[in-house]
């Protein structure tokens, strides 16, 4: 009995370590299993649609109807997922001369595309950093 005491006496006493959350995005409605989808989360209005300044980001093989991006240890704060399905494997997201995506693009919390990408806050959540997170929204095709 002494030395579960002592152990748990040691485990109060430890520092705490910070605590991040896993942060699992679900992206639906991938046309077919063509090129690759990208995806890149960001923490901020300032960084939002710059990819290079993503707090996250991943490319993964397309695979048709949905794919699923688990990124581990994500701090608490706001974010906003933006996505693309690049069907041609050119490594961007091509557009048409209107310069309307003629692939697959979608945003958290499924923010609407109307002449141009949607600002930060349509697609901005929350997380506490604490509890794993969850969320999914559709690629639209145009």
């Amino acid at each position: 009995m002494t030395s579960l005491r002592t152990f748990a006496f040691a485990a109060l006493c430890l520092p705490m370590a910070a605590m991040a959350a896993d942060l699992t995005i679900t992206v639906k409605d991938v046309r077919d299993a063509s090129g690759a989808v990208f995806l890149a989360v960001y923490d901020s209005d300032a960084t939002f649609m710059k990819p290079a300044l993503a707090k996250f980001s991943r490319k993964v093989n397309a695979a048709k109807g949905e794919i699923r991006f688990v990124f581990h240890d994500v701090p608490a704060g706001r974010y906003a997922v933006s996505s693309y399905h690049d069907q041609n494997g050119n490594g961007k997201l091509d557009t048409n001369s209107f310069g309307m995506p003629t692939e697959g693009v979608g945003f958290s919390n499924d923010a609407p595309v109307s002449g141009g990408p949607p600002a930060f806050s349509q697609a901005a959540f929350e997380s506490d950093g604490k509890s794993d997170k969850s969320i999914a929204f559709s690629l639209n095709y145009f």
